[in-house]
């Protein structure tokens, strides 16, 4: 191979990546994206696309301008003494105009998530909706062959036949699309028939939504302005010159040659974190004594190489964080080819008439809260020496009524994942706790308890139920008075078991406000910038609300850019932007 110079490398192909590449050729610069993997998107295309962006010009447009102090407010009373104004200050000052650039100016256009709700809702600053915004779904028809061949695919585990659903409406009509609403009906039965179709036609999905609808549309921003996208050549050394400034890397290339990428700009690294670094884990991850007690939704690519980069030229990594881990429970759905599924439990918790359980047969957090809670809430319940798990379980009304984990409600039959042993059946509850090994009489006594303050709509012992969180989560037609909330009371019943996993990691490379590496002084890195998981969490290892992950991985990859090109004023104002998307709204 030869060897290549380009005013900017970036190393990783996430939204972290992406973002620093099309905002950095947008403002003329070229660019090279290198991509470890045979494929782009890393853990974003297998997301649910959605990030947290207070103040965005699309809540504006739809008559929603909150004062951004209120931001401020919230975060402090989530993150406490974590809490970093400087570049929590930068994120939100940039988060209007990174969404207004996106959708205004590339590819990527965005839809308002104006019922996403922030998790603590009883905490002052708390927003009810408007503060996040998802991918504007995508037929891949629309991308080049070439470029679509580079695109990681829908993780099947978070799909129905292969086809993702989209998390709002689209998810609520196939829930609703056995229970007599005909136009959920005929929605789920057009969207199913076009996916049948383009397995026929074009032997794989076409219908890109969430994490692939976002990485699909970034990459063909990328390709717009000219971005080289390199995938299978992994970054293997950051070169610098005498005095310290990176000004390149080592590439390795598909054929299994070195050659050298010369960047004349800067260099950033967004190569999704460490979360399949096994001996990180061991180290930084809560109760992960060798490493292995942990199932991550991340690729098999993510293992800290951004960091062990940044790392070998004076970068500072972090682990000051509450979690080095963005946790989200999960459970192991086995195939017939003896490969295992991780299945992230998102869309089940919330849903009335169902509970999860220790072994000890007790309760241990509001199932309705946000997924980084639930599995916290085992680590901190779950004994010392014992193996952190616990059981969600349903009776036979709330399995055909909505998934329970991995399996799909009525009509998709339950047997496939009792005979693999997926799910757990037994005619009574203390069947049922015998075959998973839970103290029988205290699950009768829990489920008891819970029956009766579900029927009147209460969760004393937990709360669940009582934010809007909780509620949206929910299923508004539930007969009973909290949509949350529902007795579990009909036979047979059913359990999964549910294990502590994640989206990525927290922990990760000092960086300032401009993305810029920091070393373990403070003093930056000349040339070298950081996105994405790679950087330590702007969080500080909490999870405020969904979409803390993508949400800072676009901004932090848009403000390097930014600050590599020189670039000191934002393109538009806020008034533009809302005249710009009002003006979109009314021809759309």
């Amino acid at each position: 191979m030869n060897n290549v110079t380009t005013d900017v490398l970036v190393i990783g192909s996430g939204a972290g990546g992406f973002s620093a590449a099309v905002t950095a050729a947008y403002h003329g610069l070229s660019v090279t994206v290198v991509e470890k993997a045979d494929v782009c998107g890393g853990a974003t295309s297998w997301s649910g696309g959605w990030m947290w962006t207070p103040g965005n010009p699309l809540a504006k447009a739809d008559g929603v301008d909150e004062d951004p102090e209120t931001f401020r407010t919230y975060l402090r009373s989530v993150i406490g003494e974590q809490y970093e104004e400087d570049r929590i200050d930068a994120f939100l000052d940039a988060v209007p105009n990174m969404v207004g650039f996106f959708h205004n100016k590339t590819s990527l256009q965005f839809v308002p998530g104006a019922k996403i709700n922030d998790i603590y809702g009883n905490n002052p600053g708390a927003g009810t909706g408007h503060r996040s915004v998802g991918p504007k779904p995508l037929n891949a028809r629309a991308i080049k062959q070439p470029l679509r061949k580079k695109l990681r695919g829908q993780l099947y585990e978070t799909s129905f036949l292969g086809m993702g659903i989209m998390a709002g409406p689209d998810l609520a009509a196939f829930l609703n699309a056995m229970r007599g609403d005909v136009r959920s009906f005929f929605h789920c039965a057009w969207r199913v028939g076009f996916h049948v179709w383009d397995l026929i036609w074009h032997r794989e999905g076409m219908q890109l939504v969430n994490g692939t609808a976002l990485t699909g549309r970034l990459a063909m921003s990328a390709d717009n302005l000219g971005v080289d996208i390199r995938v299978s050549t992994p970054a293997k050394r950051l070169l610098t010159d005498q005095s310290g400034r990176v000004t390149g890397a080592v590439v390795g290339s598909p054929d299994g040659d070195d050659y050298t990428i010369t960047a004349t700009r800067g260099v950033v690294l967004a190569t999704g974190g460490f979360p399949n670094d096994v001996e990180r884990r061991r180290e930084f991850f809560a109760r992960t004594p060798t490493g292995n007690e942990h199932w991550t939704l991340a690729p098999a690519s993510t293992t800290g190489d951004g960091i062990n980069l940044a790392e070998s030229v004076g970068g500072h990594f972090r682990s000051d964080v509450a979690s080095a881990a963005a946790w989200c429970p999960v459970s192991l759905m086995p195939y017939r080819s003896g490969r295992i599924g991780t299945f992230p439990h998102i869309p089940d918790r919330a849903k009335p008439g169902n509970i999860s359980v220790l072994r000890n047969g007790k309760r241990f957090v509001n199932e309705a809260n946000g997924y980084y809670d639930f599995v916290q809430g085992m680590v901190e319940s779950v004994p010392e020496g014992d193996t952190i798990e616990s059981w969600m379980i349903a009776d036979h009304t709330f399995a055909r009524r909505y998934p329970v984990g991995m399996a799909k409600p009525r009509p998709v039959p339950l047997f496939p994942y009792i005979r693999n042993g997926y799910i757990v059946k037994s005619r009574t509850l203390e069947g049922l706790a015998r075959k998973c090994g839970i103290d029988p009489s205290a699950l009768r006594d829990t489920v008891a308890t819970f029956n009766a303050n579900a029927r009147a709509g209460k969760d004393p012992e937990f709360g669940r139920g009582s934010t809007p969180f909780n509620r949206s989560g929910g299923d508004a037609s539930n007969p009973f008075p909290n949509p949350s909330l529902a007795p579990i009371e009909r036979g047979p019943f059913y359990a999964v078991r549910i294990l502590p996993g994640s989206f990525g990691t927290f922990a990760g490379v000092s960086a300032d406000g401009k993305a810029r590496v920091l070393t373990a002084s403070g003093d930056p890195v000349p040339g070298l910038y950081v996105a994405g998981n790679d950087q330590v969490n702007v969080m500080g290892g909490h999870y405020p609300a969904g979409g803390i992950n993508l949400g800072p991985a676009m901004t932090f990859g848009y403000i390097a850019a930014r600050d590599i090109a020189g670039a000191t004023d934002y393109e538009t104002s806020h008034a533009a932007e809302r005249t710009a998307l009002r003006a979109r709204k009314a021809t759309s």
